[in-house]
């Protein structure tokens, strides 16, 4: 039987396009600030910061591994990139090994889609805002690195762009730091079971993803697993950003 690609694989380009979300009223003790509060300083410098960023550069390794009927499959893309303000986003293969057909059909369909999420109307539909998530309160940790509050997020709407789980901010500049989650709906018959792991890193005064994974379980059998390594970044160009410490407090 001739191996092929099924929509199976599909669903992972919608894994790396999720980019920040966030209401509802509640409070866990010890923690400073209500729900409602983390949100909209959340939403508050998020604003600020995207106004701030005008352009930067970077690297990215793509590494698929697919293991199930009819075999296994595995894959490795090298990618730079740069980002011009408010939505142009460049793409440079310096390198691939492995299957090109997962090549082709996966790691430059993730490319293509991560261009058509910065149209002004899809980047609306998926902010990280009260208008697409319902937010709870499910902690407050201080860490090694600070403060982090952490949120239960819900998607208003079964949408497979948004998603359900929790996030993890940071109680001093109010960007997310980490994403724990799936799927606010299945993207694909093919799969069940995924799970989508990011993780940020402070870059100058910017929150940028540093790591992401994400494994499905596939209907057939097997598991597919996409993982994405951010490195090298430079910011090429930006404006300061507002440190008026401009937010809601709590009581």
């Amino acid at each position: 039987m001739k191996w092929r690609i099924h929509p199976v694989f599909f669903t992972l380009l919608v894994l790396i396009i999720i980019v920040l979300r966030p209401s509802a009223m509640a409070q866990t003790p010890n923690a400073p600030l209500t729900t409602e509060q983390v949100v909209t300083n959340l939403v508050q410098k998020n604003f600020e910061r995207a106004q701030a960023l005008m352009s930067y550069g970077g690297t990215r390794i793509y590494r698929l591994e697919y293991h199930g009927f009819p075999g296994s499959r595995d894959a490795e893309m090298v990618v730079d990139v740069k980002y011009r303000s408010p939505a142009t986003k460049e793409f440079t293969v310096r390198s691939e090994t492995g299957s090109k057909l997962l090549i082709e059909k996966v790691f430059k369909k993730l490319l293509q889609t991560e261009k058509e999420a910065l149209a002004e109307e899809n980047q609306k539909r998926t902010a990280l805002n009260p208008d697409n998530y319902q937010f709870t309160m499910a902690g407050y940790e201080t860490t090694p690195d600070g403060p982090v509050y952490i949120l239960q997020v819900e998607p208003r709407v079964k949408n497979k762009f948004l998603y359900r789980g929790r996030i993890w901010i940071d109680a001093n500049d109010f960007a997310v730091t980490r994403i724990e989650a799936e799927p606010a709906k299945n993207p694909s018959f093919w799969t069940k079971d995924t799970k989508i792991e990011q993780i940020y890193a402070k870059v100058n005064d910017f929150w940028l993803p540093a790591f992401n994974r994400s494994a499905s379980a596939i209907r057939l059998g097997g598991r597919a697993s996409l993982s994405i390594e951010y490195k090298d970044y430079q910011i090429t160009a930006a404006t300061p950003v507002n440190k008026s410490n401009r937010t809601i407090a709590g009581r």
